[in-house]
């Protein structure tokens, strides 16, 4: 082999003789074994013969790795079974692509990373690097899918290190579930302290009370033995939170890492109750605490002992902009004492009368391990946010206690202390909210060297020094964040960061730059330009070789844990074996034609790839359940291609072929499926050959006017049409000589094959065809084809839909008949029954329409692209359709109808209504999901419900292979027809002439009558409508006319969607193209708009009201009428309707704009004229407390609401109008409205919508108060139509002062007021969830508690 260049200037391998003309295929390798190497590729361009073997060789060699000790996959779709490295199939055979980018991924091998090829040095790792080359971790690394932290931080300054595997660790990572980063650092801690983990080895797991599941001591067990033994680079913690009682939505809560340290030892400690651990958390970690005051005056001390956890350390002091620089600072100012004097003076029991006094903490007792919290978090009350504190702030490696102690109080009783207070944990230094007695045995527990001393346990001063050895750090900000732990080893000494499933040694450097800060100076501001990365919580060890442990080697494990560790590696290895059949399990689509119900049946076969194809065939027999139904040496897998529905081939003596090569190898997805095909024990399995095509032959029958089921027959793209017609002849018995075949392409795309020499394929056959065949003596072969009969028979077979109507109840009909002039009309039923009796024949609706049906065919294919429709059966025997002629009764009242003569073309736009069912809700249409809009084609030709499907010998038939992806495609299309908002009007139901555009546009239509029962006991009456989809609305309405009882002008057409949301079609000229089989429609009384005319929403507005929007009725306005003919057309119905009693000059109506109201429309406004309407308008209507004071559209109506800082609080909204946008006219007008002084008036716009509501807590600082403006229409205010919010106020009223207590309260007031009304809080992000640990493994029932 040579090396030469590729495109990409890399060295590749090419064979001497003859590779220049064979393919080439470029290999793109992503290694994802470490973060270093992620964002690199290695590029190979090797001959398409080259071996898999072959590629891992030069892979390996250009990666650096050792072969055979990594995985190959590939890159997209990323579930695919590694490639074999040990084959020799060729790379074009092995599913890749020649001139074509084909892209892999470099993994780890069962779970460990590959091995570094030695160079020539002789280093087999990287310690062969040189310093510059060797980068540290320090910060957050990235993670996979980057879940569990919040993207608000970064580490600029901060080196990332190479991820070490766990064999140059030695330590094994967590698996991040989504954000329980905080729980990762807190376990990886506690398996890190000898003490700990050592005396969770020696506790023994009894299964006789408790389930394991539920065991939180078993599986943090089970987790630490893992973490110690496992192979693999990072484990799952999925086990440990189901013990906790979570569910998968904890995975996605962060929580703070010190309450998930105090809440899971309180559960511990409920879990150890009555063992040899049951004190273990109090030996390891409890200290103790005088909370004391002491009388200046007499000296007397009042006090009690409080016990703690961990010791909370103040960042920052309340009021300061000083952050205190060290731990040691901030552990001084912890137990610095207070005085108490003036108002806060203490009442001393001696001396009997307040005194000054001082408070403060004293450490009596410290524990072994010492935990500090670093109060990083904390709340601005200028901001009304939640904060981080990044300021710096130092931690020692050795921590000195003994200066902190009191030696005066080491000497008094410990117990007498207790005793004195009477109290337990109670005090300011407590986190824990335990409820354990303070023991003072310090007795030794059980794996845990803790020698008591003499002193009952406290340790002399000169022997309280801590050493660090774990540092918890935070990266992000108080809205959310990453945690990761830092931890020193107790067995080299060396630190290691544990940032979820990375694991990687750090130096002493990366541990200060956790301190956090910057380098500038200490200021207020400092912390807002310092890093997001500093430490949260330090965990110190007490330095006493007596008491100081070693963790337990595997050889000194206890037996109880040696059985655990066999065990999981026993579990290990099963997983193993699984992950090994999963990569060679081929997954490919399953369909079948069930050979009794006739239906296509869909499953997963999931096959080994060693498995023979005889073997899969029983698989997929046993899989679909067809045992009795049909015998298995009846069955047989073919390829097959779903979506085209085509049969590709057949396995003719393959049986013994392995599964594996016959699907070309393990994948993913596949581009083909399986078909498990069917016959009657008497018939023979069709042979398939690659690159035949299918074809479905429906035989046309021009007598009686049938179309037949498919026959399918097989045939090739090169045969030609004379060839095809022989093929045809054989299949079906008919005439050669006479035979005329017709392709439809595509929806609505009839071919005449008339080209005898013409090829299949110049014609445009593909895989799956279906042809329409015909062979009679008579004249229609002589007729040009679109004007054949069987043109019209099959056009009418394409544009056929099936539809489901629903009629009124037979009570709103009859009340409505009632009414009527000639109210003899009778019921329901005889309605039926006349339009039953009044039809005509196909013939004749043929021979009426036949030009106009060919003229609108050929119109619409041009640019129809609908997809070819499913094969199904259709009988057009006894076809009748409804008379044109409308009874008397109807036409005597149509008679009777305000008839608009002329059309309007240009306000040919789509329209839509809601259903009356929806009066109560807001009928904004933004709110109606787009998806409504759209339908599937699950059928697109009439059937026949009584023709039962043929059953074939290859399982299809005329129901044989769905469409679902066809369907599924056309559910992505919009129809617009009836929805669109920009409608200027409904159409007329006449053209000019007066006649009806239903008869001047009639195609085919038929009607059976039939019931449904609604549910509620009551028959609901319904029609199954077969129509051509050509046909109008207006024409679809007159022929129902008759079904339901009253003329069309006096009933609604709703269209009913997938959600049975209703929308009514109001476009009489539109046709229902749009409609596919089976959808439904609902009939509604009522009067249907006219030309000219809008549907109108009114909603009342009241601008005091919590609600100040709240609809009110439906009503219709016209084009031409006057703003004050439809308020006098509203009165009468807001009587009725709403209990509204209304003088037409108290109340106006106004421009609506979702929630926020406009220009006032003045009585003489006329619409379309100056005001501009559409379908789905809303309007506000304003009652009015004095006369309308707008006359002029110059005028300007402002609502304005004045805000009172002294009394924290705004008051209610008034109305300003004013005759110009001047700002002086401003001021003037709300001096006069609230006697505050022009020179002292200061205002500004309100934010939002309307009510622009906004915290009386921000607003006085928070909005653009006294913009340096003249006028209103310039910017910032920008006010320029009628209904802006202005706030104003009194520059010379001071801000009301107010308590901690009274901000808090009035705090929550606002944000529960706020809340309500739908607005933001800008202080109140998001609610968080209490952290809980539920002991039975479940949380409780009562949610309520929570």
């Amino acid at each position: 082999m040579e090396m030469v260049p590729s495109e990409e200037n890399e060295l590749v391998s090419k064979e001497i003789e003859n590779a220049a003309d064979e393919p080439r295929v470029l290999c793109i390798v992503q290694d994802t074994t470490n973060a270093k190497t992620v964002n690199e590729r290695l590029t190979l361009n090797l001959p398409a013969s080259t071996s898999l073997r072959k590629l891992f060789e030069d892979v390996a060699s250009k990666a650096g790795y050792v072969n055979n000790t990594f995985d190959l996959v590939w890159g997209s779709p990323t579930d695919l079974a590694p490639l074999d490295h040990s084959s020799d199939k060729p790379l074009s055979e092995s599913g890749f692509e020649a001139e074509k980018k084909n892209f892999l991924h470099l993994t780890d091998k069962d779970g460990d990373q590959p091995q570094i090829a030695s160079d020539e040095s002789g280093t087999a790792d990287s310690s062969g690097l040189d310093d510059s080359s060797r980068d540290r971790f320090v910060g957050p690394l990235p993670r996979d899918g980057t879940v569990g932290c919040s993207s608000d931080y970064s580490s600029q300054s901060y080196s990332y290190s190479s991820i070490l595997s766990k064999s140059e660790t030695g330590y094994v990572g967590l698996v991040n579930q989504a954000m329980t980063c905080y729980l990762n650092s807190l376990l990886q801690t506690l398996y890190m302290t000898p003490e700990f983990r050592n005396a969770l080895y020696n506790w023994e797991f009894e299964e006789s009370e408790e389930d394991q599941v539920t065991s939180i001591p078993y599986q943090l067990q089970r987790l630490f033995v893992l973490l110690q033994t496992s192979k693999k680079r990072a484990i799952e913690t999925t086990d440990v939170t189901h013990s906790f009682g979570w569910d998968s939505s904890e995975a996605w809560q962060q929580h703070d890492v010190q309450e998930l340290c105090r809440v899971m030892f309180d559960a511990l400690e409920q879990k150890w109750r009555l063992t040899e651990q049951a004190d273990l958390i109090n030996q390891l970690y409890q200290g103790k605490l005088k909370d004391y005051v002491r009388c200046l005056e007499c000296g007397y001390e009042s006090w009690r002992i409080d016990t703690y956890l961990d010791i909370p350390l103040v960042i920052r002091p309340y009021g300061s902009s000083q952050a205190f620089g060290s731990v040691e600072e901030a552990l001084q100012a912890f137990i610095q004492p207070e005085t108490l004097d003036g108002p806060n003076q203490y009442f001393c029991e001696r001396c009997k009368k307040k005194c000054d006094a001082r408070k403060g903490l004293r450490f009596l007792h410290v524990p072994y391990l010492l935990t500090l919290q670093l109060k990083r978090f904390d709340f601005d009350y200028t901001t009304m946010h939640r904060i981080k504190l990044n300021d710096r702030m130092t931690f020692p490696e050795e921590l000195d206690m003994s200066p902190f102690i009191d030696v005066e109080d080491e000497k008094s009783p410990q117990t007498e202390s207790c005793t004195d207070s009477g109290a337990e944990n109670e005090g300011s230094c407590h986190s824990d909210q335990m409820s354990n007695d303070f023991s003072t045995d310090d007795g030794v527990d059980e794996g845990i060297c803790l020698e008591s001393s003499s002193s009952a346990g406290l340790k002399s001063k000169s022997s309280l020094t801590y050493e660090l050895f774990s540092v918890m750090v935070h990266s992000g900000s108080a809205a959310g964040g990453h945690y990761y732990a830092c931890i020193k080893s107790f067995s080299d000494g060396q630190w290691y960061s544990f940032n979820d499933q990375h694991v990687s040694k750090i130096t002493q450097d990366d541990i200060r730059k956790t301190y956090g800060g910057s380098s500038g100076s200490r200021g207020y501001y400092s912390s807002a330009f310092a890093s997001s990365t500093n430490a949260y919580m330090l965990i110190y060890r007490l330095k006493d070789p007596a008491r100081n442990t070693k963790y337990l080697d595997v050889q000194e494990f206890p037996e109880h844990i040696k059985y655990l560790v066999q065990k999981e590696k026993e579990m290990e290895e099963q997983e193993k074996r699984q992950r090994e059949i999963e990569r060679n399990t081929c997954k490919i689509k399953l369909f079948c034609m069930h050979p009794v119900k006739m239906i296509m049946m869909e499953n997963k076969l999931e096959v080994h790839r060693d498995k023979t194809l005889r073997e899969a065939v029983e698989m997929a027999y046993k899989l679909l359940d067809l045992d009795g139904f049909v015998a298995l040496d009846c069955c047989r897998l073919v390829k097959y291609d779903e979506f085209h529905e085509y049969l590709e081939r057949s396995y003719e003596g393959e049986e013994e072929t392995p599964m594996g090569l016959l699907l070309g190898g393990v994948k993913s997805s596949y581009m083909f499926d399986l078909l498990l095909e069917t016959k009657r024990p008497e018939q023979v399995f069709q042979l398939y050959k690659p690159g035949e095509v299918m074809v479905k032959v429906h035989v046309v029958d021009l007598k009686t006017e049938t179309i037949a089921l498919p026959v399918t027959v097989r045939a090739y793209l090169n045969q030609t049409v004379t060839e095809f017609t022989h093929l045809l002849s054989q299949a079906t018995g008919l005439s050669a000589d006479t035979m005329r075949i017709v392709l439809e392409r595509c929806y609505n795309d009839l071919r005449l094959l008339y080209v005898p020499n013409k090829t299949l394929k110049a014609e445009g056959f593909f895989r799956s065809n279906k042809v329409f065949i015909e062979s009679s003596d008579s004249a229609d072969h002589q007729v040009t084809f679109t004007d054949s009969h069987l043109w019209k028979l099959l056009d009418r077979h394409g544009n056929t839909i099936r539809l489901y109507v629903s009629l009124p109840v037979q009570s709103q009909l009859n009340r409505t008949l009632s009414q009527k002039a000639g109210g003899d009309s009778g019921s329901l039923e005889d309605t039926f029954e006349r339009a039953k009796g009044n039809r005509k024949t196909v013939e004749a609706i043929l021979e009426e329409s036949t030009e106009k049906l060919k003229n609108l065919s050929l119109q619409q294919q041009g640019g129809n692209n609908e997809s070819v429709k499913s094969t199904e059966t259709c009988d057009f025997e006894n076809i009748e359709s409804p008379s044109q002629e409308a009874d008397s009764t109807s036409l005597d009242n149509r008679e009777l109808e305000n008839r608009i003569q002329t059309s309007d073309p240009e306000s040919n736009v789509q329209s839509e209504e809601r259903s009356d069912s929806d009066l109560n809700n807001d009928r904004s249409t933004s709110s109606v999901d787009s998806d409504i809009l759209s339908s599937s084609h699950s059928s697109d030709t009439l059937c026949n419900a009584d023709n039962a499907p043929i059953p074939l010998a290859n399982g299809l038939d005329s129901h044989s292979i769905t469409c679902s992806r066809r369907s599924k495609a056309n559910e992505g299309k919009k129809e617009t027809w009836d929805t669109a908002e920009e409608d200027s009007g409904t159409d007329s139901e006449y053209d000019e002439n007066g006649k009806s555009k239903g008869e001047t546009q009639y195609v085919y239509f038929r009607a059976e009558p039939y019931t449904s029962d609604d549910g509620s006991g009551e028959e609901q009456k319904c029609l199954l409508v077969h129509l051509d989809k050509r046909i109008t609305l207006a024409a679809f309405k007159q022929n129902v006319e008759s079904f339901v009882g009253v003329p069309s002008s006096q009933f609604k057409v709703f269209r009913v969607y997938a959600n049975n949301q209703e929308f009514e079609s109001v476009r009489l000229n539109e046709t229902l193209s749009s409609f596919s089989d089976d959808n439904k429609i609902t009939i509604r009384l009522g009067r249907a708009l006219k030309k000219g005319e809008y549907r109108v929403k009114v909603y009342q507005l009241l601008v005091n009201d919590p609600e100040p929007c709240r609809f009110l009725i439906d009503s219709v306005f016209a084009k031409g009428m006057t703003v004050r003919q439809s308020k006098e057309e509203l009165l009468l119905p807001l009587k009725e309707q709403c209990k509204l009693n209304l003088s037409i000059d108290r109340f106006r109506l106004r421009k609506k704009t979702w929630k926020n109201p406009g220009t006032v429309f003045l009585d003489y406004h006329v619409y379309e004229e100056d005001i501009n309407i559409s379908s789905n308008w809303e309007v506000f209507l304003e009652v009015l407390d004095d006369p309308e004071k707008m006359k002029s559209m110059s005028q300007l109506a402002v609502l304005t609401r004045r805000w009172r800082p002294s009394q924290m609080k705004l008051e209610p909204f008034q109305e300003v109008v004013l005759e110009s946008s001047s700002v002086d006219e401003l001021k003037q007008k709300l001096s006069e409205i609230s006697g505050i002084p022009v020179e002292n008036t200061e205002f500004a716009k309100g934010r939002g919508t309307f009510p622009c509501d906004i915290s009386i807590l921000e607003i006085h600082q928070d909005l653009d108060w006294n913009p340096k403006v003249s006028t209103l229409n310039v910017w910032p205010l920008y006010i320029c139509d009628d209904g802006a919010v202005v706030f104003y106020r009194d520059k010379t009223e001071e801000l009301m002062d107010l308590s901690d207590e009274d901000r808090n309260e009035l705090m929550k007031k606002e944000s529960s007021r706020l809340l309500k009304t739908g607005h933001r809080v800008n202080y109140s992000p998001r609610k968080e969830k209490a952290l809980k640990i539920y002991l039975d493994g479940a949380p409780s029932k009562d949610s309520s508690q929570d």
